[in-house]
């Protein structure tokens, strides 16, 4: 009777859908009111059906209901409770339904948190976000039912979790990731009425700017759990294998990343509109891109979803969809927008424009590298590869100048730059990066183009930022109160820039600087890997609550001194029979120690993997900085200041000293 009544609040879910898509567009456009203000009761009503389906299914993997045929192929009477319900989203349908609840639940808060909205903008926003819900709402109904019965031939167990998601990494990163995938399609939501209005001016991209900004924090956040899940649980080390569904995620990001930059300016100075609002759609365009690829049956990849020709199809029409309406409308409404606003050739404008150019090239080269060899192998053409030697030989310079940019940029200001004072004032911190950098290349053991070109990027972004908030602390009654009266958007972008120096700094050093060493060794065996010397002290076995498995202790010791002890294992579950490895780890805030058991080579001998990672938690140390500053940053009180009128704010008459934004936290 549960997944009956699940199915049914889908089915309600999408009338209530097809209502919010209509009604208050309806009265938007007619300018009645009373039809307006169907827009919140409606989204109140479709987050709620869409949570009553969700809780249902989760209550049937809790339960074993392996009557229901998707708890019975991703779940097993013997599966914690835990995984049990992170298995809720550990498939395709339930995955999908996790996704139209992050998107009923973006809806809802859009029309909670905007209240101080004008009635016309927030009918029109929540109706887009009405008619995005109807497609999936559509797709999940035909083509991938969560509820489907398996009755009268009832299971006795189920076929189990994929073990590679039965860890606590895969209960928080799906919700994670989508939730930064949904949530910019509120900015484009704001993008579509902004263009319906024929109102492409300040005040759409200020209520528009912390929306994106949570989105995008949350995004980061997603990515850095899958490169950690990716890091520990695969077995290999590694925290980036530009794989197809990777890219995936990291296109709406770097999309995202110059959207909140120039919604910044936009806000501020009131240029780049058109701009903006393409950014806005080919941001939520490249999430729904991200979605085909991995639910179409296209990739062959640990992450993805499905592989039913039917589904591909759905989605590849309801991209196809998205991106020709919006465009079309874009088409008709953008000319029409003129900017009066003048700036000079060498001035904050120009810096972020050009931080946008090289974020912009560089989604448009993983584009290119993810679906290039996907187009040659349907034509037929042939198999291609495009792997890490690629992208390292082509982003890398891309990111490089990007945080080069970012640091000339912070000391620019509006409408026009003196290139003379600019260039005095940048000349320290170069001198004092340099100087980091060298430092960094002798501390870590000599000298590569790359590693140099990548520290002293860090090292650059670290020190202008660090100096842009040592002089606007200043002030006549002391830097304390300097630092008092900064914004709290001042301190998102802050942390932005400082998260972003850190990632730079720990991909440049692990990458460069990593050790590696594969080994065969028994028990009582040891390796040296730099000056640390490892010992295969002890095998053993274990049984976990669905696996059985085989240990490896490991001491870690430094001139005869023990530092750790590690215990890599191969686990093999008992319902499908898989192997899986999960590492050993001795992690550090300087550098982690990786001990991964391979195969068996012998009767007592086992391929082992022992790596020297250095910097590599600042990574994911750096991603946590940044998305800290989008949360910083929404919080500013700005945010919160009521609009009394449909006019647009200038960005004139706001302060030009404090408000940088995160933004800017490239």
């Amino acid at each position: 009777m549960y997944p009956e009544l699940g199915q049914f609040s889908l089915i309600l879910a999408l009338l209530l859908a097809i209502l919010l898509a209509t009604v208050p567009l309806v009265g938007a456009i007619s300018g009645r009111d009373h039809l307006q203000a169907f827009a919140r009761p409606l989204a109140s009503g479709l987050f709620v059906f869409v949570a009553i389906a969700f809780g249902l299914l989760t209550q049937a993997f809790v339960t074993d209901d392996f009557s229901v045929a998707y708890v019975a192929n991703n779940s097993n009477s013997l599966l914690p409770w835990y995984y049990k319900f992170s298995a809720v989203w550990g498939g395709h349908e339930g995955s999908l339904l996790l996704w139209i609840l992050m998107l009923a639940g973006w809806t809802l808060a859009v029309a909670v948190f905007s209240r101080r909205l004008p009635s016309v903008m927030i009918a029109q926003v929540l109706a887009v976000m009405g008619m995005v819900t109807v497609g999936f709402l559509l797709f999940i109904l035909i083509t991938s039912n969560p509820f489907e019965r398996l009755l009268p031939n009832v299971p006795a167990d189920g076929a189990d979790l994929n073990p590679l998601l039965q860890d606590f990494g895969l209960i928080v990163h799906p919700p994670m990731l989508y939730m930064g995938y949904v949530g910019f399609s509120v900015a484009f939501a704001f993008a579509i009425a902004a263009l319906i209005n024929g109102r492409l001016d300040a005040a759409w991209a200020r209520w528009s700017r912390p929306w994106t900004t949570v989105a995008w924090s949350f995004l980061t956040v997603g990515i850095a759990l899958g490169s950690w899940w990716a890091y520990y649980e695969l077995g290999w080390g590694g925290w980036w294998f530009w794989d197809p569904v990777e890219n995936a995620s990291l296109l709406p990001w770097l999309a995202g990343t110059a959207l909140v930059h120039s919604l910044a300016v936009t806000e501020k100075r009131g240029v780049f509109k058109s701009w903006t609002v393409l950014l806005a759609i080919v941001t939520f365009a490249l999430s729904l891109l991200g979605t085909f690829l991995v639910r179409s049956g296209v990739l062959t990849s640990v992450h993805a979803f499905a592989s039913d020709p039917t589904r591909g199809a759905f989605l590849l029409g309801l991209l196809a969809i998205t991106i020709v309406s919006s465009l079309t409308l874009y088409a008709f409404r953008a000319p029409v927008v003129h900017t009066r606003t003048r700036y000079g050739s060498l001035s904050r404008e120009i810096f972020l424009l050009l931080n946008n150019v090289l974020l912009v090239a560089a989604t448009l080269l993983v584009l290119v590298g993810t679906l290039y060899p996907l187009v040659l192998d349907y034509l037929g053409a042939g198999r291609l590869s495009i792997g890490e030697p690629f992208y390292n030989l082509t982003f890398s310079p891309l990111a490089i100048a990007v945080g080069l940019m970012l640091g000339a940029g912070i000391f620019s200001r509006w409408k026009r730059t003196d290139g003379g004072w600019l260039g005095r004032r940048l000349l320290w911190p170069a001198a004092f990066s340099l100087v980091l950098s060298c430092a960094g290349l002798l501390v870590y053991g000599g000298f590569t183009p790359w590693a140099f070109a990548g520290l002293l990027a860090a090292a650059w972004v670290t020190v202008t930022t660090l100096l842009d908030l040592w002089d606007k602390s200043g002030s006549r009654h002391g830097r304390w109160h300097g630092l008092k009266r900064q914004s709290r958007s001042y301190y998102g972008m802050v942390l932005g820039h400082l998260g972003v120096a850190m990632t730079m700094a720990g991909a440049t050093v692990v990458s460069n600087y990593g050790v590696e060493r594969d080994v065969r060794m028994s028990p009582g065996d040891s390796a040296e890997i730099g000056n640390l010397q490892v010992t295969f002290s002890e095998l053993g076995q274990r049984q976990g609550a669905n696996f059985v498995a085989q240990y490896g202790r490991f001491d870690i010791s430094r001139d005869g001194r023990l530092i750790a002890t590690l215990y890599p294992e191969k686990r093999q579950y008992h319902v499908q029979r898989n192997v899986m490895t999960e590492a050993g780890i001795d992690a550090g805030l300087t550098r982690d120690i990786f001990v991964a058991l391979g195969e068996r080579v012998g009767d007592d001998a086992w391929a082992v993997r022992i790596q020297y990672k250095p910097l590599i938690r600042w990574l994911w140390l750096g991603a946590l900085f940044m998305a800290g500053g989008g949360a910083l940053a929404i919080a500013d009180r700005r945010y919160r200041i009521k609009v009394r009128s449909e006019q647009p704010a200038t960005g004139d008459s706001r302060s030009r000293g404090q408000d940088e934004g995160v933004a800017e936290a490239l």
